[in-house]
């Protein structure tokens, strides 16, 4: 009998130890992939069988938002917890700058595994780098500079590009898993990033999958659309329908990618200890705009460009399905793992806050604004180079050309000084069920403003800003002591404390 009990004492404290071991970390982002673009939001053609599963069983953001309207700047809220605009990452193709503190550097002191896999854009992925994924903090990466379609070209490690075939979403997740098999072999806890390349243009798919939208040519057939040719790398005009069949085709194929992952996870026993996160990077492109429950595509700051999917899967800490209206951002990421992980926050201004008393169900609302800010760059003096341009150029080819060149080359300036015009740009604030949007003057008139209640009015078409002046006079001023901060961080001026 005390044999028995002393065994029942260590298979408790078993059970204990493992309770109290750091979760594994898992974060994806799809690439163009907006809010309505899954089955379980309501599409009604995409199919997404693997994200309608989770959303019916783990915890559901319903109002998750990128942390701007296009790629590069969301990818670097991401990883920093800070607006893009804080590291002059204005636009895509303007990298970080190398003195960032990304979530990677936060978990590798944490004893993390880090790895990276897919879409960087946030800079160059060679080796030399200053702003490749291992001078940002992770241990091993098989990645693109910007995104890629089948039998992708990536960069291991920083190597010289190689070609991989198959299915891009499901390359990255082979990638993924032999990862987090060597990681779980060295009983090291991992923290692994994959960037999809899908859904963005241009499109393509494996047969099976365009046969699941073969009606959509004839339905959709008298909108014509403008996109890259997977053929020239140049622009080309075709039928929405058409280019609806492989965009969905690339939705489902990545969704199936997703699917292989958690298979593999419950199958290892990760799956129970292990934070898996799902989000897109903006909104539906303007090409595959269909469906429009929000106002607004990618580039623009109403919902509709900045509204994304947003899931957690972890059976350890969320063991019922659950979900939530809070607002919540890209930027939120890096604060909730310092605070899940027991690491104190970079001492710089960070945008995003602690998402644990959320996804605890302790809160329901958001405790802080919500920022949207597209730095108008044709007011940039594009002056000294913050990165010698020579380590800023790009090595892994895509279908789409841009000045003839199938690779990208990234930018990032010196900004030392802070004028008025560097204030202008698309913006918006988002305090509890109010947001106001701003939009420059043109040709002489008035700078225009629009207030929405988010909460009786989510597809922002009633301007309230005349019937609630009180409530535009505090986001404005919320918005501009925000933007003075944003600005005193783009000189420079968190590096040098």
């Amino acid at each position: 009998m005390k044999q028995l009990i002393a065994f029942a004492l260590l298979l408790s404290l078993g059970v204990s130890l493992a309770a109290d071991a750091p979760p594994n970390i898992i974060l994806m982002m799809g690439d163009d992939h907006g809010w309505e673009e899954t089955g379980y939001n309501g599409h009604p053609h995409v199919k997404t069988p693997v994200l309608d599963e989770m959303a019916k069983t783990c915890f559901r953001f319903e109002n998750f938002y990128a942390g701007h309207p296009s790629c590069s700047p969301t990818r670097a809220s991401f990883m920093t917890g800070r607006h893009p605009n804080r590291m002059g990452t204005f636009n895509p193709g303007f990298s970080i700058r190398p003195e960032e503190i990304t979530i990677a550097h936060v978990l590798a002191k944490a004893g993390y595994h880090c790895g990276h896999f897919g879409k960087w854009h946030l800079g160059p992925v060679k080796a030399e780098s200053p702003t490749s994924p291992g001078a940002m903090g992770f241990h091993e990466w098989v990645s693109h500079d910007n995104f890629f379609e089948l039998n992708p070209s990536l960069s291991r490690n920083g190597g010289a590009p190689e070609v991989i075939q198959g299915e891009g979403s499901a390359v990255v997740i082979g990638e993924a898993i032999k990862f987090i098999d060597r990681a779980s072999k060295a009983k090291q806890p991992f923290f692994t990033v994959v960037w999809f390349g899908s859904p963005h243009e241009p499109y393509s798919g494996l047969p099976e999958d365009l046969a699941l939208y073969d009606d959509l040519p004839e339905k959709y057939k008298d909108k014509k659309v403008r996109l890259t040719s997977n053929e020239t790398g140049g622009p080309t005009t075709r039928t929405q329908g058409e280019v609806l069949r492989e965009r969905y085709a690339e939705i489902t194929a990545m969704d199936r990618a997703i699917g292989t992952l958690r298979k593999h996870l419950a199958a290892t026993g990760l799956r129970e200890n292990t934070l898996l996160f799902y989000c897109g990077d903006n909104g539906t492109s303007p090409d595959a705009s269909l469906v429009l429950p929000h106002r607004g595509v990618k580039g623009q700051v109403y919902d509709g460009g900045v509204l994304v999917p947003g899931l957690i899967e972890w059976p350890a800490r969320i063991p019922q399905p659950r979900s939530t209206k809070a607002r919540a951002t890209t930027s939120d990421l890096l604060p909730t793992l310092c605070a899940l992980t027991g690491q104190a926050l970079p001492e710089r201004p960070i945008d995003g806050m602690d998402l644990l008393p959320v996804i605890d169900g302790k809160v329901t609302e958001r405790a802080k604004p919500l920022w949207v800010w597209q730095f108008d760059t044709s007011h940039l003096k594009k002056g000294e180079p913050y990165i010698d341009p020579k380590l800023q150029e790009g090595t892994t080819p895509l279908a789409k050309k841009a000045g003839g060149k199938a690779t990208r080359d990234f930018s990032n300036f010196k900004h030392t000084e802070v004028s008025e015009s560097d204030y202008q740009g698309p913006r918006a604030i988002i305090d509890g069920r109010f947001k106001l949007v701003v939009h420059e003057a043109k040709k002489g008139g008035t700078v225009k403003q629009e207030l929405f209640d988010l909460v009786a009015d989510p597809a922002e078409k009633t301007d309230l800003r005349e019937q609630q002046p009180e409530v535009v006079k505090k986001l404005e001023k919320g918005l501009r002591e925000w933007q003075e901060s944003v600005l005193k961080s783009l000189t420079g001026a968190d590096y040098r404390k």
